[in-house]
């Protein structure tokens, strides 16, 4: 039963992170954004368990493709120094400088040491599997987001007259943010429903 639930459970997260990915701009097949349970199970438990290393995968930029990230499914509940220094060794062979940790229960102090050890090198975020069995961003009360190319940016500030400080703010560390895997100076643009001007857009740069 425990396993059933997991097996679930992982698929939803499977779907998310997916998800996450496509509004990220990176390439994703509609295979896996449309795969059922029961394929998910046949794919990824066919002995009625979830091997979470199997779940690992690599996504690149609709518009640049050097441009690549991994996601990775550590199996232990308690992620230690020994995966992440497995996910960079292998981020470095590949040439990738940018990967997804999606952990069961938590990562341990010497883990994080390890990961702020390499941030000058690759970019290492983490969520734990919980955070993502449902897609925030398509919660009914959750406007619409977009991320501004660097280009797109430009544009609106020139248009608005405005410099980057006088733009409303988003912290690093929201929900959203992370979603979207936001850098510190870029923008997001939120785009709401209105009554009476059909939609309401403003913009909100990281810090």
């Amino acid at each position: 039963m425990e396993d059933s639930r997991d097996i679930t459970r992982m698929w939803r997260v499977y779907r998310t992170v997916h998800q996450m990915c496509k509004d990220r701009n990176y390439l994703v097949a509609n295979s896996d954004l449309d795969r059922t349970l029961d394929q998910f199970r046949t794919e990824y438990a066919p002995a009625g368990k979830v091997d979470r290393a199997r779940l690992t995968f690599v996504v690149q930029k609709k518009d640049d493709p050097t441009s690549q990230m991994f996601v990775f499914f550590p199996d232990e509940r308690s992620v230690g120094v020994k995966p992440i220094r497995e996910y960079v060794n292998r981020m470095t062979k590949e040439s990738v400088n940018n990967c997804i940790i999606i952990y069961r229960e938590k990562i341990t102090s010497g883990a994080n040491t390890a990961i702020a050890a390499v941030a000058g090198k690759c970019r290492i975020e983490k969520f734990e599997e919980a955070d993502l069995l449902v897609n925030i961003t398509e919660h009914e009360l959750v406007p619409q987001h977009r991320l501004l190319s660097d280009e797109q940016k430009k544009e609106i500030l020139k248009r608005y007259r405005l410099k980057d400080t006088q733009l409303p703010r988003i912290n690093s560390e929201d929900p959203i943010a992370r979603y979207y895997g936001m850098l510190r100076g870029q923008v997001v643009q939120i785009i709401r429903a209105s009554e009476t001007a059909g939609r309401y857009v403003t913009y909100r740069i990281c810090m």
